[in-house]
């Protein structure tokens, strides 16, 4: 009796379990190939440190060319400076093969439909990206003008490391709400949302860019939030012309 049972195969939980655990495997090997794309990248940025933190200091000098220069206070400052730096500028250099991992794992889901639209989303979250980065960069300077210049006659000494890390938080909040068209985009192409029903959300929309922007901004000021908010609506209206243009929905 023990041997009929046995010569009846996998059960069929086994049989769910199974691609299951596939996929599991599947997901914890890019993980890893993500983590080791972005080691590389930062191995590559740690290299190129010194010119990173000139090309990072560079809106700071354009907004106070007379000012105070950035100052170090503790003695591992330069080093976790130097680190945080690497490891932005990894991630900025991996982000190709992150966002092709991402549609590679979820690539064998979509419809055939829906797959022919996968190559032309990785390569605009790429391009958003870089461009929401260089935006950030080009506004830099006028935001810090604006902030380090609210108290009249106060004579403004950042710390680098503070400093550093305010650039790349702003350089990263920016690029990756640059990416907010996109899910738009993605969700009319697989039919969860219209042009229509994107046009009558034009209200919430505004309120949802406002709130999200001041929860993400680094500084929460109102010009960085007009800066970021600003550039969001008009993607949000582009998106519905290019939903209704390229989708006839």
């Amino acid at each position: 009796m023990a041997e009929s049972i046995d010569d009846r195969g996998p059960s069929t939980n086994d049989e769910k379990r199974l691609p299951i655990l596939e996929h599991l495997e599947e997901l914890r090997w890019r993980i890893v190939k993500c983590a080791a794309v972005v080691l590389v990248g930062a191995i590559i940025a740690y290299l190129f440190r010194t010119q990173l933190i000139d090309l990072l200091r560079r809106p700071y000098e354009i907004a106070f060319p007379d000012g105070s220069p950035l100052v170090v206070l503790s003695p591992t400052e330069q080093f976790s400076t130097a680190m945080k730096v690497a490891i932005y500028g990894g991630l900025v250099l991996a982000s190709p093969v992150l966002f092709y991992q991402v549609w590679a794992f979820v690539n064998p889901a979509l419809t055939p439909r829906e797959r022919r639209w996968a190559i032309p989303l990785v390569a605009a979250f790429v391009l958003l990206f870089a461009v929401g980065t260089a935006f950030a960069y080009w506004v830099l300077p006028r935001g810090l003008g604006f902030l380090l210049q609210i108290i009249p006659d106060v004579e403004s000494t950042l710390r680098i490391g503070d400093y550093m890390s305010f650039v790349t938080r702003f350089l990263l909040v920016f690029g990756l709400a640059f990416e907010f068209p996109l899910f738009l985009f993605a969700g009319a192409a697989t039919g969860l949302v219209s042009s229509e029903q994107l046009g009558r959300g034009r209200r919430w929309a505004v309120l949802v860019i406002v709130v999200l922007g001041a929860a993400v901004t680094p500084t929460g000021d109102p010009l960085t939030l007009a800066l970021l908010a600003v550039p969001l609506y008009i993607f949000y209206e582009v998106t519905i012309w290019l939903v209704r243009l390229l989708l006839r929905k």
